[in-house]
């Protein structure tokens, strides 16, 4: 994809977010734009920084050490948003500037542990499976409160907040009531004051949800395809 079309796509989207900030009463500069860079080049991905957006989301730890030094010099923030496996949480410790998929305590253990090796503080978001679907990582609402005092007691972690990906529905309808159960929860665990929980990011919306997630209160919105077009697997 051509540099005008990232940068016309990142423009045609910043503008439907000021349109349902507006629609829901907030400021658009409440809410952040980030760039999924799952199987996206790295030249592909300078286009949207050279775009003004520098905030991006890799699922695959490889990927995110692949891209991170030219990235990272090109002054973009790189957080994982998807599933890290114990084995790989000490690549990532230093390089990943928030880590948005803590779906467990052993995780949340094993990174505080490397973290502290390292000598850093790790900002971190609680992963929650707000539908509770068996095929979805993520604490069950139920379960987020508790786990949330038990991570806030590790050190070398910082909560900043909560993340979670709904389920595929056949509606806005539908998909609106888990964001809207998500935003309850957020506010929720916020009010409680919890030492070292910062509940300042809800970080939920993708390319087809977007708007109905920041009509229900998301701060920051992950945009994969609607800003490079379709993604291109390895045959």
């Amino acid at each position: 994809m051509d540099d005008n079309n990232i940068a016309e796509n990142i423009k045609r989207i910043r503008e439907k977010i000021a349109h349902a900030a507006a629609a829901a009463g907030r400021r658009e500069s409440d809410i952040q734009l980030m760039a999924v860079t799952k199987t996206v080049g790295t030249q592909e991905i300078l286009k949207a920084v050279s775009a003004g957006l520098r905030l991006l989301g890799e699922n695959r730890v490889q990927e995110l050490l692949t891209k991170y030094d030219v990235l990272h010099d090109a002054g973009a923030q790189i957080h994982l948003i998807g599933h890290l496996q114990s084995n790989k949480v000490s690549k990532v410790i230093g390089r990943a500037a928030m880590i948005q998929s803590v779906d467990s305590i052993p995780i949340a253990v094993e990174i505080d542990k490397k973290s502290a090796q390292a000598g850093l503080v790790t900002d971190i978001l609680i992963e929650v499976n707000i539908a509770g679907e068996a095929s979805k990582s993520g604490f069950s609402p139920e379960q987020t409160m508790e786990a949330v005092a038990e991570i806030s007691g590790l050190r070398a972690l910082r909560i900043m907040g909560m993340m979670t990906v709904p389920p595929i529905c056949g509606s806005s309808a539908e998909i609106r009531k888990h964001f809207a159960a998500m935003r309850r929860l957020f506010v929720d665990i916020s009010g409680k004051k919890i030492d070292n929980v910062n509940c300042n990011i809800l970080s939920m919306g993708m390319s087809g949800d977007y708007v109905d997630a920041i009509l229900e209160g998301s701060t920051m919105v992950r945009i994969g395809s609607a800003i490079f077009g379709p993604r291109q697997y390895d045959k």
